[in-house]
């Protein structure tokens, strides 16, 4: 069993980044072209095999789906050479398939890599999440809070009007309560038509983004994912996971999940040092988009570590061959 000390992620972030940057250009291809399905199979070949060269004895805890529902990336695949640590890993290849295929902004390939048994095994359920960014104390806001009461005991804990709190909500029919409640508070509301993970990120740097705090349901992988970004960046997370029917709570009982009334933290969903990648694919508020040139693509990847807090921004122009 690997242990955070032979989990060396200082080595590993940057064939991490690749991974991502792998998944960007493959389905940079397809942006624009109205084919979701093409554009993630693209993604997904390309992450494949670029992890497929990393030393690392790795297992997909958050991937494309269960065994038989995903051909690769599937849950429980062994991926890496096999030669290296043992590690977890979490990933959306395109996060924002309709993005990518309508080139709406904020799409990204998404991966975050953590020593074995460390990344929570979440099944692919809903999840009810909240955020906020770094800096506030403790449980400031909770998930057993009302979306109104949220927003005032945010907007105390930064000493502003709740009217100077914006929070994003994806745009669903489901949210349409919630989304009525915290207008009633004079908040503002930025609402996003697909990838959360984008969402919880922008809570963690709410000075570039105007973002203050995310709330609402959406996809339980997407939550370790973010949580994996917000380990990085500091900020806080919760998510409950969310049963429409048995079948679904079988899933979690499948993946080890005992309690289903659970509140789980950012600690908690990821319970170890994470290294986590995103890169852009079609421009967005956390990264650019892929550029074309001339012979080239242009990528910007966000790499970050929780060891040691840093956010790296870097820019890779690759000839097309």
């Amino acid at each position: 069993m690997t242990t955070p000390k032979d989990f060396n992620d200082r080595m590993l972030s940057l064939g991490l980044a690749r991974v991502s940057e792998a998944a960007a250009h493959a389905s940079a291809l397809l942006i624009g072209r109205g084919d979701e399905k093409a554009a993630d199979q693209a993604a997904v070949n390309a992450m494949r095999d670029q992890l497929n060269m990393l030393d690392i004895k790795g297992v997909v805890v958050i991937g494309e789906g269960e065994r038989d529902e995903a051909p690769m990336l599937y849950i429980g695949e062994e991926v890496g050479t096999g030669n290296g640590p043992e590690v977890d890993i979490a990933l959306d290849p395109l996060e924002g398939t309709t993005l990518t295929a309508k080139d709406m902004p904020n799409a990204l390939t998404v991966i975050a890599m953590a020593p074995r048994g460390t990344l929570l095994h979440a099944p692919d359920v809903y999840m009810d999440k909240l955020a906020i960014g770094p800096g506030y104390a403790k449980d400031v806001v909770s998930l057993d809070m009302t979306p109104a009461e949220r927003v005032r005991a945010l907007a105390k804990a930064r000493g502003v009007k709740d009217s100077d709190i914006t929070v994003c909500i994806l745009e669903r029919p489901r949210h349409e309560d919630m989304i009525a409640e915290v207008r009633e508070t004079g908040a503002a509301i930025r609402l996003i038509t697909d990838g959360d993970v984008a969402g919880v990120i922008h809570t963690a740097e709410a000075e570039l983004t105007g973002i203050d705090m995310y709330m609402g349901s959406g996809g339980a992988p997407e939550g370790v994912l973010a949580a994996s970004a917000l380990k990085c960046m500091g900020g806080q997370i919760w998510g409950r996971l969310l049963f429409r029917n048995d079948d679904e709570r079988g899933r979690a009982k499948k993946a080890g999940i005992a309690d289903l009334n659970r509140i789980y933290s950012r600690d908690e969903l990821v319970t170890a040092d994470v290294i986590f990648a995103a890169t852009g694919v079609t421009n967005g508020s956390i990264v650019a988009g892929v550029k074309r040139e001339p012979g080239f693509l242009q990528t910007e990847t966000i790499l970050m570590r929780s060891k040691t807090g840093s956010v790296r921004r870097m820019i890779y122009r690759n000839p097309i061959r």
